[in-house]
């Protein structure tokens, strides 16, 4: 009997870490923070030094994760709270984010108003595709705080963007040329308008053999608002 026992117990031992093995290659997790020296998001600048962590899952192409960004050094920045539930299959990419942001209709700043014109949230759909030399990605506000057009109603803000990576030296690059369709006060434009014209380089910086600080840097362009930006950053991971 006790040998039937322990082939019992080492039978569901075996069989639970199989399992276990299984679970951890079909379930995956991220957990990390970008450190920039400024806040720029599609052409826009957003606030100054800023910490921005990532907590994230994903199961067979669906995703879900949260991203945040507040200010290091100047506590008037904008906050935020973001959500998008994405699924990816091939090249092929659709998702959904909700945008909050502490500065909006709500004097209140609450993250659980969600009543029309009066919330701080922004909803926004996405779809894209990324075909290995190059990725196509279009945006739309589809509900909540989203911009007005010129006759001051919905503008449905929409953004589009190319990016296409490559290696260069010891370093991974992207170059990305976004734009905004039409007029909408959400990214200040009274038109089809450029908007983000962009290179990035990342590279891994060696701490010991088993750990490394990848980090970027970023030159970015607003030919709409005739701004640009040097961006540096840095990303924390276990």
């Amino acid at each position: 009997m006790k040998k039937v026992f322990r082939l019992f117990t080492l039978t569901a031992l075996s069989l639970f870490g199989v399992t276990a093995v299984e679970a951890q290659e079909k379930v995956n997790a991220t957990v990390e923070a970008d450190v920039v020296n400024q806040y720029i998001w599609r052409g826009q600048e957003l606030g100054n030094t800023a910490f921005q962590p990532t907590l994230g899952i994903d199961y067979k192409g669906l995703s879900l994760s949260a991203w945040g960004s507040v200010g290091l050094t100047d506590p008037t920045d904008t906050k935020e709270f973001d959500l998008t539930l994405a699924y990816t299959i091939g090249g092929f990419n659709i998702g959904v984010t909700d945008y909050w942001f502490n500065a909006g209709l709500d004097p209140e700043n609450r993250y659980f108003m969600y009543e029309a014109h009066r919330t701080n949230h922004v909803f926004e759909a996405n779809v894209g595709y990324d075909f290995g030399l190059l990725a196509l990605q279009w945006y739309t506000n589809f509900a909540g705080n989203d911009g007005v057009n010129k006759d001051g109603k919905r503008a449905y803000s929409s953004y589009f963007e190319i990016s296409a990576p490559f290696k260069l030296a010891t370093c991974d690059w992207t170059a990305t040329a976004g734009a905004v369709p039409y007029a909408t006060d959400f990214y200040g434009t009274n038109g089809f308008a450029v908007t983000n014209l962009a290179l990035r380089a990342t590279k891994d910086i060696k701490v010991t053999d088993s750990f490394s600080i990848p980090i970027f840097g970023e030159v970015s362009a607003n030919p709409c608002s005739q701004k640009a930006y040097l961006v540096f950053g840095l990303t924390l991971r276990p």
